[in-house]
């Protein structure tokens, strides 16, 4: 089957070198010539002739070197060509092609720059803006740096208490002539927009419907200091809280931790993608709140692969490298891994994540609507893994008597969701545990 790493072929057209180009570009991969779709050897005719053009065709128009063998199954003969990775950028004609998942993209525009400035070891958040000095950053944004750096004992005292000059050379913010890098002024000038279209939050309150803006505000200034803006707008004037009493106490609780909201904010504010104009949208609506912003995840990687244990590849490494020092993120892709706990530990399900244009993450007040909108639930096995979620050794007997549903349809409904892997048994049938496996963080 055809992946990152693999291509089959049934017979050879030189435009195929593209698919070479896509593979040297990425992690590598082998084209496989005289194989069908589904990678059965269906046999390659001129195979001698291949094994002698091929290797020179791919030195000469790519000026790469690649492992070409001739292999033979069934007494069919095809042709493996084994393409290594390259540092360096390679072109097929001029134009730049990058294997992702099973397809062959061309790289074009902003996709392309970010490619050949990678190679080069250059980020985008890393290139010098030409004019700019250090006078005219905001000494709000430095204050709140040292406060939070001090605090997190990430960057040495002395630093500190030196100038804006030492602290932003301690950082790579600069080039040896004092220019900054456009990391610098995203994150501390006080209004970055001049030089970054986008690099701000805009929030709105939702009534009924998407289509019913009841309110809206706009986040602007520098990165460093919109984090806390935006938590403080979000807490005084968009969250709901559940209001209880101890006593005669009232006490306000919000209804999603706010360590959760706000590491999904820095995410929001260190991965986007600058490029573009579009803002960080953050949508709230009575049950749920919607957080987008136009950043990418890495190549080959998935949303699922946020929530398992993996090397921290930053977006804009010049700006994570700032937030980590002040202490508001790890460096070691712990992030959403963080947020799923605290969403366990205030019994909600960990947020939904989707890749819409950008990456958009969803969190849910209400378990039951979430059970049903993000895994497909009706409302009877909703109300089962909910129950379960509570009362993980609950017997067939009792789940029967407290959810009002006959013995024979509820182990009916179980063996569905068991079947979908929505809930796991373990141990024995009579005296096991019931497990909601979203709510296992490795």
């Amino acid at each position: 089957m055809e992946s990152q790493n693999i291509e089959y072929k049934q017979s050879w057209r030189d435009d195929f070198l593209k698919e070479i180009c896509g593979f040297a570009n990425a992690q590598g991969g082998t084209l496989y010539i005289g194989m069908d779709d589904k990678g059965d050897v269906c046999g390659v005719e001129d195979a001698k002739r291949l094994m002698e053009d091929l290797p020179n065709k791919v030195r000469d128009i790519l000026g790469i070197i690649v492992d070409v063998q001739l292999l033979e199954k069934d007494g069919e003969k095809y042709i493996e060509i084994a393409t290594p990775p390259y540092s360096n950028p390679i072109n097929y004609k001029g134009k730049y092609y990058y294997r992702s998942g099973s397809t062959n993209q061309e790289l074009k525009g902003i996709a392309l720059t970010r490619f050949l400035m990678s190679t080069s070891g250059i980020h985008w958040d890393s290139a010098i803006v030409v004019g700019e000095t250090i006078d005219c950053l905001s000494q709000d944004a430095f204050k709140r740096f040292r406060k939070m750096a001090q605090k997190s004992g990430r960057v040495d005292e002395e630093v500190l208490s030196d100038t804006n000059e030492v602290l932003l050379e301690n950082l790579n913010l600069v080039d040896p002539q004092n220019q900054l890098q456009r990391a610098a002024l995203l994150l501390f000038h006080p209004n970055p927009e001049r030089f970054v279209n986008g690099a701000y939050v805009k929030i709105g309150m939702f009534g009924d419907g998407d289509d019913d803006l009841v309110f809206q505000d706009e986040v602007h200034g520098p990165l460093m200091l919109q984090v806390d803006r935006v938590m403080d707008l979000l807490k005084t004037k968009y969250l709901y809280y559940a209001i209880s009493y101890n006593g005669n106490h009232r006490e306000e609780t919000l209804l999603y931790p706010e360590g959760a909201l706000r590491e999904c904010v820095l995410n929001a504010i260190v991965h986007k993608d600058y490029t573009s104009a579009i803002p960080i949208q953050i949508s709230v609506y009575a049950d749920h709140i919607v957080v987008w912003n136009s950043g990418e995840l890495p190549q080959e990687w998935t949303v699922e692969k946020l929530y398992e244990k993996h090397s921290s590849q930053a977006f804009n490494p010049s700006l994570a490298n700032a937030f980590f020092r002040t202490g508001d993120i790890e460096a070691w892709g712990r992030g959403y891994r963080r947020i799923a706990r605290l969403m366990k530990e205030a019994k909600l399900l960990p947020p939904k994540l989707e890749k819409d244009n950008g990456l958009m993450v969803t969190f849910y007040a209400d378990i039951k609507q979430q059970l049903k909108e993000q895994m497909g639930l009706t409302e009877r096995q909703t109300i089962i893994v909910d129950w379960i979620k509570d009362n993980p050794k609950t017997s067939y007997a009792k789940m029967s008597q407290k959810l009002a549903i006959s013995t024979s349809t509820l182990k009916r409904e179980l063996s569905l969701l068991q079947e979908k892997e929505y809930i796991l048994h373990d141990g024995k049938t009579s005296s096991g545990e019931w497990i909601v496996p979203m709510f296992i963080i490795n």
